[in-house]
């Protein structure tokens, strides 16, 4: 897996790779890479950005700075690029990232590269043009796309064989196909007791099935819950 951001702060990304998981990834052959697209403007003083036709506050990034970044990189037109590649931008309004966004993602075999705005946002003729996908983490705002570009990084890269400790660590968990979706079930470690605080006899007693049962009652709680705050909030 190849995943690729064009960021206007790659040094940001520094600490990101230097995660244990991240690291693990990297050794087993996937990539995050990121680009400047200031290293391929060629507008006057490397500007990236301009105020928006129409007027109202703030800057917009470039539609023929973000293509000749996508240039650079890939050596296609950008149109041409996501007929083939899931070109995606980083967006408030976009499609809101969960466990079954991150499989799609995690299964591409092209690789995956993430645009992240700056600013008020992307020239409209970059969304619409040049990417495939939309990509939102939740329906707030954030001051650029870098943190969330860190997210779906992580979220993806997690799915990835060779990049977690524990073979199965990413199959049965919150809102993953082994739990129908649902949040993970309660964990317990020792002490079995503390301050009068019990861990459940069940996950003592040795059974593994009643074991398995009480998980899966547990997470179907917890999603039972979610559904009905969502509901209610």
């Amino acid at each position: 897996m190849e995943i690729d951001v064009l960021t206007l702060f790659p040094e940001w990304f520094g600490w990101f790779d230097e995660q244990r998981h991240v690291r693990n990834a990297a050794e087993a052959g996937h990539r995050v890479r990121t680009f400047n697209p200031r290293d391929y403007t060629t507008t006057t003083a490397r500007q990236v950005d301009d105020t928006p036709y129409g007027g109202g506050a703030g800057m917009v990034l470039r539609v023929d700075v973000m293509e000749q970044a996508l240039r650079g990189v890939y050596a296609e037109d950008p149109v041409d690029l996501r007929t083939h590649r899931r070109v995606i931008a980083l967006t408030p309004g976009g499609r809101v990232l969960d466990d079954a966004y991150v499989d799609e993602l995690a299964a591409e075999e092209e690789g995956i590269t993430l645009l992240c705005g700056r600013y008020e946002g992307f020239d409209e003729r970059i969304v619409q043009h040049f990417c495939s996908d939309t990509l939102s983490i939740g329906r707030y705002v954030l001051a650029g796309g870098e943190l969330a570009a860190m997210v779906v990084c992580d979220a993806v890269l997690r799915k990835l064989p060779g990049t977690l400790g524990h073979a199965d660590s990413a199959v049965e968990e919150s809102f993953s196909v082994a739990l129908d979706g649902d949040p993970e079930y309660p964990h317990y470690t020792r002490p079995a007791e503390h301050r009068g605080w019990k861990v459940p006899d069940v996950l003592l007693s040795g059974h593994h099935a009643e074991i398995d049962g009480w998980r899966r009652a547990r997470s179907r709680e917890r999603g039972d819950a979610g559904s009905r705050l969502g509901r209610d909030g």
